[in-house]
């Protein structure tokens, strides 16, 4: 379903995707699964580079989150007779930290408009509609690429013989685009247990716990659904999976959760350090210098002169 309200953005993602495939084009055949498949994974890296700083914010929002969280919990002891005095407290305790609870919301709730753009912009391609700007041209050379023999605009359910219509082997087709599902499967299902690994480390006692390690072994299914994708939509899903496991490795290797004391203090923590630092670290270092010997310095004193001489007087 398009929103005519991103009509705009429509218009722009196609612009970079028919920006990216020229590039490519110079030294790749147009018409070709490789192009394509850089096309689909450049603009997907482009587009989450674009986002990054909104993940940024929503994580230092939820680092703010925890370091607070010892202090709500004793709100929560104190005030656990009296909801409205509850919510008062913590929301003091919120606004004198500075921290907003919807933070970490706002900019997932940001991300929406530009995947909803680039689902919408591939499925026209795939379906085979010269629309938001791109060409005629350009839809046809996306729909003839094979990627590892499977056609582009292929589905799992798509009939043997429009398969063979894109000059493809359908069960071939199918066993490509069953492995890009299943890789789709494992990745989100990697991304969601990266992050209630986390949630559930930084509140063991959290009540929603038991729901958030359902949604961990739940969501590997909503991929199942993908089976009635493109397949140039599944190398787009991958991919992002791909990148968001990274980024949140990355995030949480850089920014450990925070540790606190038995008073609730927090106590700093190391973050981990990282490949290339590892590396110099058990770097061998050079052997020191050997000690150049000490040279004995000596002074010359003058020889002894009997006492005529010293005196000046004559030796009678």
């Amino acid at each position: 379903m398009e929103l005519s309200w991103l009509n705009w953005l429509y218009e722009a993602v196609a612009f970079v995707i028919t920006w990216i495939h020229r590039g490519y084009s110079t030294f790749l055949p147009p018409d070709g699964g490789l192009n394509w498949a850089l096309t689909i994974i450049t603009l997907t890296v482009l587009m989450r580079l674009c986002i990054f700083p909104l993940f940024l914010k929503q994580m230092r929002s939820s680092r703010k989150m925890q370091e607070l969280a010892p202090k709500i919990q004793e709100l929560r002891r104190r005030y656990k007779n009296d909801r409205q005095k509850l919510n008062e407290e913590v929301m003091k305790v919120y606004q004198t930290a500075g921290v907003n609870p919807l933070g970490g919301c706002l900019p997932i709730l940001a991300q929406f408009p530009i995947f909803i753009s680039m689902f919408t912009v591939l499925r026209a391609m795939a379906e085979g509609q010269a629309k938001f700007g791109m060409t005629k041209e350009l839809v046809d050379s996306a729909r003839a690429a094979h990627i590892f023999g499977a056609p582009i605009p292929a589905t799992f359910f798509t009939s043997d013989a429009d398969i063979a219509a894109f000059d493809a082997d359908p069960v071939i087709t199918r066993i490509v685009l069953g492995i890009f599902v299943a890789t789709s499967s494992l990745t989100t299902f990697l991304t969601v247990r990266q992050s209630v690994k986390r949630s559930m480390a930084q509140m063991p006692d959290n009540p929603m716990a038991q729901s958030q390690k359902m949604l961990m072994y739940i969501s590997p299914l909503f991929a199942v659904f993908s089976l009635g994708f493109p397949l140039g939509l599944i190398l787009y899903w991958v991919t992002t999976n791909l990148w968001t496991l990274g980024q949140q490795h990355w995030f949480y290797s850089r920014y450990p959760m925070p540790q606190f004391d038995a008073k609730g203090n927090p106590v700093p923590v190391q973050p981990k350090r990282g490949v290339l630092a590892r590396i110099r670290k058990k770097a061998p270092e050079p052997p020191p210098e050997p000690a150049k010997p000490k040279t004995k310095i000596i002074r010359q004193q003058p020889s002894r002169q009997p006492r005529s001489k010293r005196t000046g007087s004559k030796k009678s």
